[in-house]
């Protein structure tokens, strides 16, 4: 016979003291310990994504053109 156990996630819900603390705790890492990038730098980085994306989006147009060309060609020989 052949036995299976099956896990099933248990969910402790914390005081509402811990929740206060994780709370207070994150607010003061956001506001404190990350640094975040100057508009400057965020503006630079944005430029870099949209260049990027545009020039994935051509790569992936020239693949589907390339492949779809080849498929009419295939087809249309063997139909002939």
């Amino acid at each position: 016979m052949i036995r299976v156990r099956i896990l099933v996630p248990v969910l402790k819900f914390a005081n509402m003291a811990n929740v206060v603390e994780f709370l207070k705790d994150s607010y003061e890492e956001m506001t404190q310990r990350v640094s975040w990038p100057t508009w400057a730098e965020l503006q630079n980085s944005a430029v870099i994504v949209l260049i990027a994306s545009i020039i994935i989006a051509l790569l992936v147009l020239a693949m589907d053109e390339s492949v779809g060309n080849l498929l009419k060609l295939f087809y249309r020989s063997v139909a002939n």
